[in-house]
């Protein structure tokens, strides 16, 4: 985690806020370094609606900004995932090269980014927070270090005045991610990791099996309802 960048007290920051147990950790890892906090999350045309309505009610709850910003326009140059494409099946089981590969939606977080790193020009924000970490540099290429940097690197240079990307936990694991969550009292019912929209977490997905395996690294249970939980090995 990067605290090298302690914010004063008037210092605000865009969050890439998504709904999910990532960026929710990443949205109060902001607000306990001290920025405002100006959450950004993005509706591009994903399967469901489920982390959005989410993410509304949490940062209704905080008082916190928070845009949900319609870009469905381009779902038709993005659409080639099973995340944004209701026609393909959704990859079940552990994480593995062809899930992962099924699952990656084209250039999705250099789009967010750019639009969040814009916002933040507009409202003259220093920073710009999303939630890349250490178990998706497998095969997300914009998850991975060399990203974020050559990301910051554009970022500098694409507006008078320079955003910086952060991405905290870019070297964590989930397990790590959840740790650092707990630590800071947060309640983790107030998310959504599942690539379903139904009315319980359907347990048997990739993203599922990974907060699950995270909860149990920590040896707790997961505060969402499941479906069908994994069975033990």
């Amino acid at each position: 985690m990067n605290d090298s960048f302690p914010a004063t007290a008037s210092a605000r920051a865009v969050v890439i806020y998504s709904g999910g147990m990532d960026s929710y950790t990443v949205l109060h890892h902001a607000l306990r370094q001290g920025y405002s906090v100006h959450a950004l999350s993005f509706d591009y045309g994903q399967r469901h609606a489920r982390e959005l309505d989410i993410a509304r009610r949490v940062c209704q709850r905080l008082d916190l900004a928070h845009q949900v910003i319609d870009i469905r326009a381009i779902h038709s140059l993005i659409d080639a995932s099973a995340l944004t494409d209701s026609s393909r099946t959704l990859p079940n089981g552990d994480y593995d090269s062809d899930s992962l590969a099924t699952t990656m939606v084209p250039n999705r977080n250099m789009i967010l980014l750019s639009l969040a790193i814009a916002h933040a020009v507009n409202i003259g924000a220093d920073v710009c927070f999303y939630g890349a970490h250490g178990g998706d540099h497998v095969l997300y290429p914009d998850c991975r270090p060399e990203f974020v940097e050559r990301m910051n690197a554009a970022s500098a240079v694409a507006n008078f005045n320079a955003v910086r990307i952060e991405a905290p936990y870019l070297h964590a694991s989930k397990a790590d991610i959840l740790a650092d969550g707990l630590g800071m009292g947060l309640d983790y019912a107030e998310t959504w990791t599942c690539y379903q929209g139904g009315e319980l977490a359907c347990g048997a997905c990739g993203s599922c099996r990974e907060r699950l395996a995270a909860f149990a690294a920590r040896g707790l249970a997961d505060p969402l309802a499941y479906r069908t939980l994994p069975m033990e090995s």
